[in-house]
């Protein structure tokens, strides 16, 4: 392995200490390829790493092509979130319109996130195959049709079916993820994951507002009926399902440097990289935890706006109003949750990051449980926000780690951990919200299983950075972890140079503190 390492290592000095990442030199003679990065560093306004990478991010810039990919991440992610999650604060209308039974409108539920359980996965593999590009443009204008068919349905089965389709476009989650993972440097990709996610999921929030106050407005100045009002609020979210889908095929960028259509992109065996992310167990970890950090938050923003509509006899924009709050803390949470992971790295490296997601998504459970138990409304707010911050900064931590399982295979990898997230809201929503269960039982079940299925963070482990109970292998190093995923073929091929490049910028994740010295694993 040293034989492979030697000749791409040689070429590469080490990192420096800069605070905001680490930049690699080349040669002392500039190559195209440096010239070509420092025109792209002078255009976006940003210090790039030797990946092209930014190190810094300007959150209100819109320079290509790191920041606007940036935007175009979140604000993707944000609109087919209003439309997958429209129908909850109109449920009470619609129930009455369509008959529907709590049977029904649970079925409903879990038809609106199983939908995009295949889709995410089908969304990893494209991104590292064709590009994010293409696959975000895509779902949102395949999904548009759906939107708008929510208008002509009059059956409970019509209704789960359309709930179903405009699910698919949840996968906009990976193209997100993969964007800003392949756009920003290891030191800052946590924080900027979170800001992306937590930005998007605020439309879960935010269609708690905009939904009701459209209704609001075709049932009162426009005068229309109320079971045509619904109908007609629909067309928002499809309409902006076509714009969005355009301004992303139009503006976004596939990575730092190019498009994966323009030609220099290596060409990938879509097998190669999809075996590379399914044998390593780590993926599947993450998503199991991802299941009950992000799944309850999906199954939340599906039930609580008829729960505090039927549980405290709220009207129907209040209880949109209160329900929504769950959702728009995202603007915060979710974020910080990121930021949080990163500077847990920068002290503890790794194992700082996994360590401080048990803890959150742990007290997230906790505050679960005491939700189901209380029976005043003030009370009841307070603790779903506690609730709220806890899980989606959970969510932040868990995709601060998930860039780091395999530079070969993120798409896919990404794609794994996301579709655990609407597998865990799609089996919540079976067991404790479909069945004899109140509503209040389900909730304490829910966190209950948020406890639990946390656990299992605690075997995660890698060579060179070590796990939460386990330090470091000795002599385990980041060019040996990620060098294989590639084989010896493709080395000599020299395709595995980027991850080369990865390597020596993730040094960070070996932190700080004097307890992370490498030392032989635990048995």
């Amino acid at each position: 392995m040293t034989g492979w390492f030697s000749s791409a290592s040689n070429k590469i000095s080490a990192p420096d200490n800069s605070f905001h990442g680490e930049t690699l030199q080349l040669d002392t003679q500039k190559t195209d390829e440096e010239r070509h990065y420092e025109g792209i560093e002078r255009e976006a306004e940003l210090p790039v790493d030797s990946e092209n990478k930014a190190k810094k991010m300007k959150l209100w810039s819109l320079a290509p092509p790191h920041m606007r990919t940036f935007h175009l991440s979140w604000t993707s992610f944000f609109t087919c979130y209003i439309s997958s999650f429209a129908a909850a604060p109109l449920l009470s209308v619609i129930r009455d319109n369509l008959d529907l039974t709590k049977r029904d409108i649970g079925n409903a539920g879990i038809a609106s996130v199983s939908g995009s359980i295949a889709s995410r996965l089908l969304m990893g593999a494209l991104c590292d195959f064709i590009g994010p590009r293409y696959g975000c443009a895509s779902i949102l204008m395949l999904t548009a049709p759906a939107v708008f068919s929510m208008s002509a349905v009059s059956t409970p089965i019509g209704f789960l079916l359309c709930r179903f389709f405009i699910g698919f476009s949840l996968a906009t989650f990976v193209s997100s993820q993969y964007w800003t993972s392949s756009f920003f440097n290891a030191k800052i990709v946590g924080s900027v994951n979170g800001i992306s996610a937590g930005w998007g999921n605020l439309g879960g929030g935010a269609t708690q507002l905009i939904m009701p106050l459209i209704y609001g407005l075709i049932r009162g100045p426009i005068g229309c009926p109320d079971f045509t009002a619904w109908r007609i609020a629909f067309f928002v979210p499809g309409i902006l399902h076509i714009i969005m889908g355009l301004i992303v095929l139009s503006m976004g960028q596939d990575t730092p440097y190019e498009n994966f259509r323009d030609g220099t992109q290596e060409r990938k065996k879509l097998s190669k990289i999809s075996w590379n992310a399914i044998a390593n167990y780590r993926p599947w970890i993450f998503a199991l935890s991802y299941g009950y950090c992000f799944g309850v938050e999906l199954t939340m923003d599906n039930i609580l706006a008829q729960y505090f509509h039927d549980r405290f006899n709220l009207n129907i924009r209040i209880a949109g109003t209160v329900a929504s709050v769950f959702g728009l803390t995202n603007f915060i949470a979710r974020p910080f949750g990121g930021i949080l992971s990163d500077r847990a790295a920068r002290m503890y490296g790794m194992r700082g990051r996994l360590l401080m997601l048990w803890t959150v998504q742990t007290m997230g459970g906790i505050f679960c449980i005491l939700l189901g138990t209380l029976g005043n409304l003030s009370g009841a707010i307070v603790t779903m926000i506690a609730f709220s911050t806890f899980a989606q900064a959970a969510g932040g931590l868990t995709f601060g780690i998930i860039p780091f399982i395999s530079h070969r295979s993120v798409g896919v990898i990404s794609g794994i951990t996301a579709a655990g997230g609407t597998f865990g809201s799609m089996l919540t929503q079976l067991i404790f919200f479909t069945s004899s269960y109140s509503d209040q039982k389900g909730i304490m079940l829910m966190g209950v299983m948020v406890i639990c299925c946390t656990l299992p963070t605690f075997t995660v482990y890698f060579p060179q950075w070590g796990g939460i109970l386990c330090p470091a292998a000795m002599g385990a190093t980041e060019e040996a972890y990620y060098g294989g995923d590639w084989s010896t073929k493709e080395r000599e091929k020299g395709m595995h140079e980027a991850s080369m490049k990865f390597a020596q910028n993730s040094r960070g994740e070996r932190g700080t503190s004097s307890s992370n010295n490498s030392y032989p694993i635990c048995p």
